[in-house]
């Protein structure tokens, strides 16, 4: 693939990604609540997720979504559903002024990998930015498996970078806190964004 066209491609990605929706707002709740356990699990299934999309894109299956409507809106409802879920455990969690170690024995990473995919796959904003974004870039149909590669190879980079990036400002700021009334705050305030990445997701 055309260099300039992978770098195009990259620094429009860089912007959308870095800027604040229900994926950032999912893995920062996460991060917050529960510190730096299952982290790269639930960013990977998010970052996967993006690559499913692009693939879709690329492969000109957008019709799926429409296709398949019925599946797509299990996926996009269970991910919602499941993050209220996160939501309600944050809420109403049991804090102690030394409980800033998060507790491991929680949610497993198959399931936080599980998640972070969902989130992904049940967001449109993501399917529709790679059907707005790749045909005005390269030719679709003469993509081929190495451009694919190139492609989903420069996106995990790219998301690798921004949820790096907030994960570490998140486990950063989770650090400040050490009074019951502030980690009560916390995991009230991930409660909050939690729940709102879900209603965001399912009003999509």
């Amino acid at each position: 693939m055309d260099l300039s066209s992978l770098l195009i491609f990259a620094g429009a990605l860089f912007v959308a990604a870095a800027s604040p929706g229900p994926g950032i707002a999912a893995i920062v709740a996460r991060v917050l609540g529960r510190g730096m356990h299952g982290a790269i699990a639930f960013t990977a299934g998010v970052a996967l997720g993006d690559v499913v999309w692009l693939t879709v894109a690329i492969l000109g299956l957008a019709v799926v979504a429409q296709t398949f409507h019925v599946a797509f809106l299990a996926i996009k409802y269970a991910g919602a559903a499941y993050l209220l879920y996160l939501a309600w455990k944050f809420w109403t969690a049991q804090v102690a002024a030394h409980e800033v170690e998060p507790d491991t024995a929680r949610i497993s990473r198959v399931r936080l990998f599980l998640a972070g995919l969902a989130v992904t796959l049940g967001n449109p904003k993501v399917m529709v930015f790679y059907l707005a974004l790749l045909p005005n870039i390269v030719d679709l149909n003469t993509v081929t498996v190495l451009g694919w590669l190139e492609l989903s190879l420069a996106t995990l980079a790219i998301l690798a970078v921004v949820f790096g990036s907030y994960v570490l400002l998140a486990a950063r700021t989770r650090r400040l806190f050490t009074s019951e009334r502030a980690m009560r705050r916390v995991n009230r305030g991930s409660g909050v964004l939690m729940a709102s990445a879900a209603v965001a997701i399912a009003a999509k």
